[in-house]
Parts: C-alpha cells; sequence; structure tokens
C-alpha cells in the first residue's frame, strides 16, 4: 500500500511514516518546504504523479493563538489545503485520512463529546478545521475524519517537553487546571492510523490516550515520573489569559472506535512513561 502523509515534518506525520516504513508500507511523507498544500496546481500534479493508495492529511495551521490574527493563512492551509487534497484524493480514487481536533467543541459540560455532537468552535483555529471536516465530508466517500487532542511526540514541541525545559530553571509552575482533556502520544496514535487506513470502516472517530486529566494534572505526572521537584500550583483559566479562548472540556469519547474493533491506546500515564524513556534514548 503506498501512503502519502502530509506534515511529515510535524509530530504525527513523522511518527506516521516511520511506523509504516516498520511495517514495510511504501511511505511517502512530505512537509511545507516539498509541498505547498496552498498550492492547488502542485497539490494537483504532485498526487496525480505518485498516485498513492490513501493519503493520511496531517498538516495544518495549528498556531491556536497566532491564528486569531493570521486567520488569512491559517485558512489557506486548513481549508483550502485540505480541499485541494481532497479533490486530488478523489481523482485517483485514493482514500482520505483527515486529522481533525477536538477544538472543534466548545468545550461546555463535562461529558466527552462523542461523534454524533455537532461541533461548535470557539477559536479560529477550530473554525477552520470543523470547515475542513465539511470540505472532506462533502466531496468524498471514503474518509476518516479523526479528532485527536493534546499531542505529544518525538519530533517537534509540546506540552511534556515544554514542562522538562522549565523544569531546568524553575521550581514552581502555576498549571491551568480548569481545562480537561486527553494527552495523546504519537507513537501509539501512528499504529492505531495505519490500522484504521487499512479498512473500509469510514467515518469520523474520536483517538487519543485512555483516560482524563488536566493540565495540571499532566504536568504533576511529568514531573512525578522524570523525577523532578517541581512545585505546580493550580490556577484557573482566567488566571492565565491566551489570545485564543481555549475549550475547558476536551473530554471526547471513544465508544464509536471499540465498536467498530479498534482497540483504545494506552492510558495516557502509561504513554508518558514511554515519552519519557523515548527522549532519553535520543539524547544517549
Amino acid at each position: 500500500m503506498k501512503i502519502l502523509v502530509t506534515g511529515y515534518t510535524g509530530q504525527l506525520g513523522f511518527d506516521v511514516v516511520k511506523e509504516g516504513l516498520d511495517r514495510g508500507l511504501d511511505m511517502i511523507g512530505v512537509g511545507s518546504r516539498d509541498l505547498d498544500v496552498k498550492d492547488e496546481k502542485a497539490v494537483n500534479d504532485y498526487v496525480n504523479e505518485i498516485k498513492p493508495n490513501a493519503i493520511i492529511h496531517c498538516a495544518a495551521y495549528t498556531a491556536v493563538d497566532k491564528a486569531e490574527d493570521d486567520k488569512e493563512n491559517c485558512w489557506k492551509v486548513n481549508v483550502d489545503g485540505t480541499s485541494y487534497l481532497a479533490k486530488a484524493a478523489k481523482k485517483i480514487n485514493a482514500k482520505f485520512m483527515y486529522i481533525s481536533t477536538d477544538y472543534v467543541f466548545d468545550g461546555k459540560g463535562d461529558i466527552p463529546f462523542t461523534e454524533a455532537n455537532t461541533p461548535n468552535p470557539i477559536g479560529y483555529y477550530g473554525l477552520t478545521k470543523y470547515e475542513g471536516e465539511k470540505i472532506v465530508e462533502s466531496l468524498l466517500t471514503d474518509w476518516f475524519i479523526v479528532r485527536i487532542s493534546w499531542v505529544f511526540g518525538i519530533n517537534g514541541n509540546n506540552f511534556v517537553k515544554t514542562m522538562l525545559r522549565l523544569a531546568e530553571t524553575r521550581n514552581e509552575l502555576n498549571i491551568v487546571g480548569d481545562q480537561f482533556g486527553s494527552p495523546t502520544y504519537t507513537h501509539d496514535l501512528s499504529k492505531l492510523l495505519l490500522n484504521m487506513i487499512q479498512t473500509s470502516k469510514y467515518g469520523i472517530y474520536h483517538v487519543s490516550n485512555e483516560g482524563f486529566c488536566s493540565w495540571a494534572e499532566f504536568a504533576k505526572e511529568i514531573f512525578q515520573q522524570s523525577g523532578k521537584r517541581i512545585k505546580v500550583n493550580t490556577i484557573n483559566t482566567e488566571e492565565y489569559p491566551t489570545r485564543a479562548v481555549r475549550p475547558k472540556n476536551s473530554r471526547m469519547s471513544q465508544q464509536k472506535l471499540i465498536e467498530n474493533g479498534f482497540s483504545p491506546l494506552p492510558k495516557w500515564q502509561d504513554a508518558v512513561k514511554r515519552y519519557l524513556r523515548e527522549l532519553k534514548e535520543v539524547k544517549e
């Protein structure tokens, strides 16, 4: 199976390509320097030339705060780029997997969102990702939309790396404790995505590591497992203002995943443990 992966220079795209190569699949990973998804002709020509059996679209404009002021560029990448890739996939009858986000929801309440819940994004980034979802659904028949949250992987920046870096110079940190969700390790996620793309169980899925926590609880677990004595002060969202509004409830139900015969990812605490080990191995 030949699989084209966009966003190869990011956390998820990198691990998807790595996992696919380990499985002996024909993987082609492209970053923005290899293929500008905002260029319709370039996308069409490239996809038509390599003719993949499937496209896993990980590339996205993900600078959540910056997106509020850089709306044009964010739209071009997340909406136009997705449209161009979906149209190119349709021409060659390739399966299409669009990686979306918990930010398509408004974060109200404390019940996990299901795939049947209607998105209602409260920030511009989330809006563009939802618009991308609608394009995929309207243009294609063989599609997967996979909503993920709180991603961390070996290639790129993330919350775990930030916490470890801050721990080098600080002994006390203020971390938001009233936003809840599920951390997602790209190493685990990439395995499931590749299992999924090789089936015909199309539709929308929520995927993250098992269990829920707040950002403060996530930080405490990182410090505890890495043996760092850092005091974590739990604060409210209002005490840490950001340009973009974050959903307070990013919990997502993974029942559909289980109903369709896919194994849920390991618990997030276990994922953190294995990720810290991976980081250590890379340093050595």
